[in-house]
């Protein structure tokens, strides 16, 4: 039986270049079309490969910046023949351009009532709607951070999947009342949970399948692990300026080659891990006990020499 891929790209603008007081037209450009490959390539590169991904964006900044600042980016993805669903960082809050930062909301999802989530969660969603995006059925918090309260949120507001749940995070700020150790949808308090994927560390913990945090040798391990124990589904993570350097001023050839990678193994293994969108309602085997991938300390290795190298090289200014 074939595993379905979440391949998901949380879409937004930076708080480190609002805090830095850069202009308007600099946050949005080096938030979402970073050094030539933000979503706009990568877009491309998913059309290249006839990969579906879901990107998950947050609409909050137009309520600073204007509708302009988030609908042409919804507007690409959608003309991609991809997925738009929902993002927030509650920080945008209150922010105001030129204080560098000074006024926000609170950081962490978690740390508001439920009224407050729900309030907010439905502000969010409507501003999504605005900026041209179809009524969302899937929520990803910023930094994962949510709880069995954002759940009950989003069930009220008519959301059907929620993918916030990070073992690796948890229990904070991702903190839903499910184990860590869970990968395998599920069905919680309403909604279906989506678990970002996780894989098994030298020594314990475990380490979130995402671009910059996983090696291309760990992701293409964990897509083989999952289609060889028939997994019930894999959520893959990356952000629309994850490839390049934090500043937004260049490509890090480390992410691109592997995000490059990733496009080509899961093009590969179309039969057995076929990417798919939250809106095509997937059928989905629900609470599988999955384990992820165990760890491997060759793999860990190679992957901490990969990172120094970001670190040192690939993360200069350009």
């Amino acid at each position: 039986m074939a595993t379905p891929v979440f391949l998901t790209i949380d879409t937004e603008l930076m708080w480190r270049h609002h805090a830095a007081d850069l202009s308007a037209s600099t946050v949005i450009a080096r938030s979402l079309e970073p050094a030539g490959v933000g979503v706009t390539w990568q877009l491309e590169r998913l059309r290249a490969h006839g990969l579906k991904a879901c990107f998950f964006v947050d609409p909050l900044p137009a309520k600073l910046y204007g509708m302009a600042a988030i609908a042409p980016t919804v507007e690409a993805i959608l003309a991609g023949g991809q997925e738009v669903q929902l993002h927030l960082h509650p920080n945008w809050v209150g922010a105001a351009v030129g204080d560098r930062g000074q006024a926000h909301g609170r950081f962490e999802l978690v740390d508001l009532s439920r009224q407050e989530q729900q309030d907010l969660l439905g502000e969010a969603r409507d501003l999504l709607q605005a900026c041209g995006a179809p009524e969302p059925v899937a929520f990803r918090a910023g930094s994962y951070s949510a709880n069995d309260t954002t759940i009950d949120a989003l069930a009220a507001l008519g959301f059907a999947y929620d993918s916030s749940h990070n073992g690796a995070h948890h229990p904070w700020p991702s903190a839903i009342t499910l184990s860590p150790d869970l990968i395998a949808p599920v069905a919680h308090r309403g909604l279906v949970e989506l678990p970002v994927t996780t894989i098994a560390m030298p020594g314990g913990g475990r380490r979130h399948f995402q671009i910059c945090a996983l090696s291309a040798a760990e992701m293409r391990a964990a897509l083989t692990y999952a289609a060889r124990h028939d997994h019930a589904a894999v959520t893959i993570v990356s952000h629309g300026f994850e490839l390049a350097n934090r500043q937004g001023t260049r490509a890090n050839g480390v992410h691109v080659r592997r995000f490059e990678a990733l496009c080509r193994t899961l093009a590969e293994r179309a039969d057995a891990l076929p990417t798919t969108h939250f809106r095509d309602r997937p059928a989905l085997r629900l609470g599988q006990d999955d384990r992820p991938l165990p760890a491997n300390a060759l793999r860990t290795r190679w992957r901490q020499v990969e990172q120094l190298w970001s670190n040192w090289v690939e993360e200069r200014a350009a």
